[in-house]
């Protein structure tokens, strides 16, 4: 009788097979959901990324497109799943801005989905034409200042990174310039180098060249920190306006209430991805800087840039289209 119910005991207190998931995680292929088209800088980070999660993990990830709503379809998609670490979403920086300019998203950014890590932070620079009569940011902004509603500055469109980081600028210097979208920044750098437009805020890929051969002139970075793909150039914070800090960047988020074992496995293993010698040169070559941060400091970083953004969308009175 005693050992029967000693047996009995030994059973109940058995970890059940739903407590033991976060310890055998992953045992089964990983869905990573995208909300932008294949080919988009989002989903190359993301195929590179899943690459060598799948080497790290030793199961497959399968990078599923779901692009639509601003990347809001895949959102909901990832907030409303089994938080189990098998769906995940890989998010760019304009993730953050969606919150102050759609007032019906299916889903809270910061309540239904969980931060795991910083994946990449990509920054922008700063451009002018040769004929602007400018050299640093802190000429840049007298200038702007001197001849207000003059200076023209253009974008890849409406909530575009371009547009983002020049609203950001106008609104920390109190300047105001005027906006022409454009239906993707190719053909704002086209115009720019054209002399119908004075002011770009360019991806350091495409707009450096123009910088180097003398068809552009660059001022300074929209990153925090200066970067070795061109160490000459300082931020903008440093050269006229402290305080500025603007970078598109790639993260990686899972529903809420994914088990933090999992949240923990996850980012290891994508910051191990992402110090791998093949990844890590691809994408500093691309002209990003690989992150992998704790989950921790990726979530006060999304709860700092909904908060900017939200200011910087009132200011300038950008509305959704």
């Amino acid at each position: 009788m005693r050992k029967t119910i000693f047996f009995a005991l030994l059973v109940a207190s058995a970890p059940t097979p739903a407590a033991d998931a976060p310890d055998v995680y992953p045992n089964r292929p990983i869905r990573v959901l995208v909300g932008q088209s294949a080919g988009g800088a989002t989903d190359i980070v993301a195929r590179g990324l899943g690459q060598k999660l799948s080497e790290a993990l030793g199961q497959p990830v399968v990078i599923d497109n779901r692009g639509g709503a601003a990347g809001s379809i895949a959102a909901a998609l990832v907030a409303k799943a089994t938080p189990d670490g098998y769906t995940v979403l890989i998010v760019p920086g304009s993730f953050t801005i969606n919150p102050s300019l759609y007032r019906d998203l299916p889903f809270d950014p910061q309540k239904d989905l969980a931060a795991v890590t910083l994946i990449a932070t990509a920054p922008y620079v700063l451009m002018v034409h040769p004929a602007v009569a400018a050299k640093s940011t802190r000429e840049l902004i007298a200038l702007v200042k001197a001849k207000p509603k003059e200076i023209v500055y253009g974008s890849g469109g409406f909530g575009s990174s371009g547009h983002l980081a020049a609203e950001l600028f106008s609104s920390m210097a109190a300047l105001q310039m005027n906006h022409v979208p454009y239906k993707g920044a190719g053909p704002a750098l086209v115009d720019l180098l054209g002399g119908q437009l004075q002011v770009v805020f360019g991806s350091v890929v495409s707009s450096l060249p123009y910088h180097r051969n003398g068809r552009l002139r660059a001022l300074a970075l929209t990153s925090a920190q200066r970067i070795a793909m061109a160490p000459e150039l300082p931020t903008i914070a440093e050269s006229g306006l402290p305080g500025y800090e603007f970078s598109s960047w790639f993260g990686l988020l899972a529903p809420a209430a994914t088990p933090k074992p999992v949240i923990v496995k996850l980012q290891a293993a994508t910051a191990a991805a992402l110090r791998t010698p093949e990844l890590n040169e691809r994408l500093t070559r691309e002209g990003s800087e690989p992150v992998g941060s704790a989950p921790e400091k990726f979530a006060a970083m999304v709860k700092a840039d909904i908060a900017k953004w939200a200011a910087v969308v009132k200011r300038s009175g950008m509305k959704a289209e």
